[in-house]
Formats: C-alpha cells, sequence, structure tokens
C-alpha cells in the first residue's frame, strides 16, 4: 500500500536514521572539543569509536521502525521498500565494522579520532540517502556527499605520502566521475522535463530511445564505472587501496559499494527501465544492458589479469575489487529476472570479506609492515587467530564453499543465467566470469600460502596482539561469513 505525504513532518520522518546520525556526528565532535584534551590518546580514540557505534545502533534502530511495505515521502523523493531497508541495515553494520577498526589498528593513522568517526558518519549520511533516494538530485546529493566523506579518509593519514596521494588521486578522478554523471542527468531532464524517477520512466516508456537518450546513458554509466571501479575506469583503485588508512579503505571496499550499486540498480529499472535494451543479442535493441555487459567482461579480466602480477598485497586486493565489480554488474543485470535480493546478499557478503581482510592488515601494521604478501609470511605463527580469519575472508572472495561468498556469486550467476541462458551474451559473460573464478583462486591461494604455510625469521618478526575492538569485529565477521553461507536466506527473506 503506497502512501504520499508532503509535509515537512514527513520529511523529518524519512530522514530519521540521517538525522540520528547527524546528532552522533555533532556529539563526537563536540565531546572532543570540550574533554578530549584532557583524555589520554587512547581513551579519547576509544570514546570517540564508542560515540559512533551508539550513533550507528541508533540510526539502525530508527530503520527498522519504519515497517511500512512501500512508502514514498517528500513529494516522491524518498522511497522505502525491502531494498532501501536492507541496504540502510548493511551499510550501518558495515560502517560499524570499519569503525571498530578505528580503535584497533593503532594510532599513528588516527591521531584525530574524533574528526575521523565525524567523518565516517557523514559518509554513513550519504550511503543511507543513496539508498532511499527517488530522484536524481537527492541520488546525486548523497553520492557526493559520501564521496566527499571519503576523498578526506582516504588521505587523513598526514604523515604518509601514500595516504596523501591516495586522497588526491581519489578526488581528482571522483570529481571527474561526477562531472560525467550530472552531465548525464541534465541531458535526461532536458529529454523528460523530470528528475523524478517514476516521471522520468513514464516519460521515457512513450518517447522510445533516442540518440540523445543513449548519450545521457553512456555518461551516466562512465560516471557509475568510475565510483564502482569497473574497467577501464578503475585506475583510482589499485593507488586509493595501497595508500589509504586501513579503515578507510575498509569502507571504501565495502559500504560504499552496496549503497552505491543499490542506487544505481534502483536509477536503471526505476528511471531507466524502458533503455535497457536486449539481453539476448547485441544487435536488436540498444540500451544500458549491452553496455553493462561489455563493462562486467572488461572488469572480470582486467582485475583477474592484473592481479597475476601483484606482489602488493593490497593492490592485489583492489584487482580482486575491480574483478568482483564486473561480478556485481552480472547481478545488476540479473535483476531483470531474480530481483535485487541476489546483488543485496553478494555486496554484502563481499564487504564483510574486505573488511576482515583490511582489518587483519591493521592489526599487522601495528607491530610491522604489511604491504608486500611476504609481509604475511608465517601468520599463522605469529596470530593463529589473524591466520584463520585471513584463511576465512580470502577463502570466501574466492567464493569457496560452503563460505557466503560461493553462495553470493552462486544466486548472482542463477539469476543472469534464468534471462536467456547460456547461449546469449549474458550466459558467455556467467562463463568467462566462472572461468576467471580459478585464476581468482590461484592468486587467492598465493596470499594463504604465505599466511599460512611459510615460516617466519622470528628474529625480524614476533608475536601480533590483537585489540580487544579488532578481534570483537574480526570475530562477528567470520560468525557472519560462515552463518550467511549456511543459511542464505537471511538476507534473502527480505526481499520475498
Amino acid at each position: 500500500m503506497e502512501s504520499l505525504t508532503t509535509n515537512y513532518a514527513g520529511l523529518v520522518y524519512a530522514l530519521r536514521p540521517e538525522i540520528a546520525l547527524t546528532i552522533g556526528m555533532l556529539l563526537v565532535l563536540g565531546y572532543d572539543l570540550a574533554l578530549g584534551g584532557r583524555m589520554g590518546e587512547r581513551t579519547r580514540r576509544c570514546v570517540a569509536v564508542a560515540i559512533g557505534l551508539v550513533t550507528l545502533a541508533s540510526a539502525v534502530f530508527q530503520a527498522v521502525c519504519n515497517t511500512a511495505a512501500s512508502v514514498t515521502l517528500f513529494h516522491g523523493n524518498f522511497v522505502y521498500d525491502s531494498l532501501s531497508l536492507a541496504v540502510r541495515l548493511g551499510v550501518f553494520a558495515l560502517s560499524a565494522l570499519a569503525l571498530l577498526l578505528v580503535a584497533g589498528t593503532g594510532s599513528k593513522q588516527q591521531r584525530n579520532p574524533a574528526e575521523y568517526v565525524a567523518i565516517q558518519l557523514l559518509a554513513t549520511i550519504g550511503f543511507s540517502l543513496m539508498a532511499v533516494s527517488n530522484n536524481l538530485l537527492v541520488a546525486f546529493l548523497g553520492l557526493e556527499l559520501a564521496s566527499l566523506s571519503l576523498y578526506v579518509m582516504a588521505g587523513f593519514d598526514k604523515t604518509s605520502r601514500a595516504s596523501a596521494e591516495a586522497g588526491l588521486k581519489y578526488f581528482l578522478f571522483g570529481g571527474m566521475a561526477a562531472a560525467f554523471m550530472l552531465f548525464g542527468f541534465s541531458l535526461i531532464y532536458g529529454l523528460t522535463g523530470s528528475i523524478a524517477l517514476p516521471q522520468i520512466a513514464r516519460s521515457l516508456a512513450m518517447q522510445g530511445i533516442s540518440p540523445l537518450l543513449l548519450v545521457a546513458l553512456v555518461m551516466v554509466l562512465v560516471g557509475f564505472g568510475y565510483k564502482a571501479a569497473a574497467a577501464p575506469f578503475h585506475f583510482w583503485a589499485p593507488d586509493v587501496y595501497q595508500g589509504a588508512p586501513v579503515p578507510a579503505a575498509a569502507l571504501i571496499a565495502s559500504a560504499s559499494k552496496l549503497a552505491g550499486f543499490a542506487l544505481f540498480t534502483r536509477m536503471l529499472y526505476s528511471g531507466f527501465a524502458a533503455a535497457g535494451g536486449a539481453a539476448d543479442s547485441f544487435s536488436r535493441v540498444p540500451g544500458w544492458v549491452p553496455v553493462l555487459v561489455i563493462l562486467s567482461a572488461a572488469s572480470i579480466l582486467v582485475g583477474n589479469i592484473a592481479a597475476l602480477a601483484q606482489t602488493n598485497v593490497r593492490r592485489l586486493f583492489a584487482y580482486s575489487a575491480i574483478s568482483h565489480a564486473g561480478a556485481m554488474l552480472i547481478g545488476v543485470i540479473g535483476v531483470r529476472a531474480e530481483g535485487v535480493g541476489p546483488i543485496v546478499y553478494y555486496i554484502f557478503t563481499y564487504g564483510l570479506a574486505t573488511i576482515g581482510v583490511f582489518g587483519v592488515f591493521g592489526v599487522i601494521e601495528r607491530v610491522s609492515p604489511c604491504q608486500r604478501i611476504s609481509d604475511l609470511t608465517g601468520l599463522w605463527k605469529r596470530s593463529p587467530f589473524l591466520a584463520g580469519v585471513l584463511f576465512i575472508c580470502v577463502l570466501s572472495l574466492a567464493g569457496v564453499p560452503p563460505l557466503s561468498g560461493f553462495f553470493g556469486k552462486f544466486y548472482v550467476f542463477a539469476s543472469a543465467l534464468s534471462l536467456n541462458g547460456l547461449g546469449a551474451p549474458v550466459g558467455w559473460l556467467v562463463l568467462l566470469a566462472i572461468a576467471m573464478s580459478a585464476v581468482g583462486l590461484y592468486y587467492y591461494l598465493v596470499v594463504l600460502k604465505a599466511a599460512l604455510i611459510a615460516n617466519v625469521d622470528f628474529k625480524n618478526a614476533g608475536k601480533i596482539h590483537t585489540p580487544a575492538s579488532a578481534a570483537t569485529a574480526l570475530a562477528i565477521i567470520c560468525a557472519l561469513t560462515i552463518a550467511l553461507g549456511i543459511y542464505p536466506d537471511a538476507v534473502l527473506q527480505l526481499f520475498k
């Protein structure tokens, strides 16, 4: 049952999670300004993280309180359905796990913890707005609010040239992506006379596909390709993953992808569905589906092949993320057949495993560098707990059953194959993704070989202690990775 309200009380009701996050952001800054100078560095950081976690818990409560099945609020600019609820809860959970790493991965990268936590909450506000936006302007505001926050987080370690380089490259590429996307939005507004997705859909259904619409769609897809690190728009990702502080890299690789793909999926299917084109042949009807097939194939090939040549472990996982972005694009295409459940499940479980991997890196960096694959040598002796976490998370990323990463890929590929089978271009794309998964398994096993098999020279490296906050986050991630693999319906039933 759909209702519509246009008063500002309804706007406040619609944005309760965002309001809770804003209040928490102001509280953490106010606390630090008033009392932070009197505290030790560790206490100051732990209190800032605690305020952030309480704020995220409050946002979860506010999001769950809206029990309506499908509601549009404030002139239809915000939409609340199963997709928005699942994505909101997902980004809040991933943000909380990344926030725990702030207290558990050392103080060198977080000399201003309250400011960092406030910026992360601001990014989470952007993610939440992206999840509920039903309007091009609201979508762009949420996307850029999140992006600007992530640029700052990537360059937050002022003592590191690599972090400064990561922030600068992320900002330059992100600004270019925003320009492409906004230009595409302006063309769509010129064609349809509206920025609301339902009105755009009705107008495009009557007009059909025109050359100008195709140009607009290409601009939007280019902009999104940069944001999602899909090939050939991926060049910023390796440098950002390598240079950004661990909590920032974890958030960029997880929550931002979940919110971004949710927004992109809603735009394509709620606003541009009439311009989708044919999924069974490139020669019939042009549209965004054939473009997604090309972007997906390029991402899968470039990501997996380039990862083979990497000796820097962070860059390896950056190229792995590019290949996963290609698989996520397959999930976007498969929404036509199976809905949004498979793609949300895949991205959420991918985000969990990625945060786990970067969490391990962050804990290791407390005592020794962790940039090269060789830096992981003998991890099983230095910290059996971290080695076990890395084992579970890497195998989940590789898609090994019965972990959740396997079922994420399975559901995404099955949804795409249910469209037209193996004989269509999408079917060939699924076969390519399955074949390249074997390549991915190889470089993942290289990482695990260094961590679990090779011996360490104890003259150069000793035992690694895992702080309680990081250990809590990593234990939760492992438990969820295993549990969601055993019971994937815990996420998928939200969309039934």
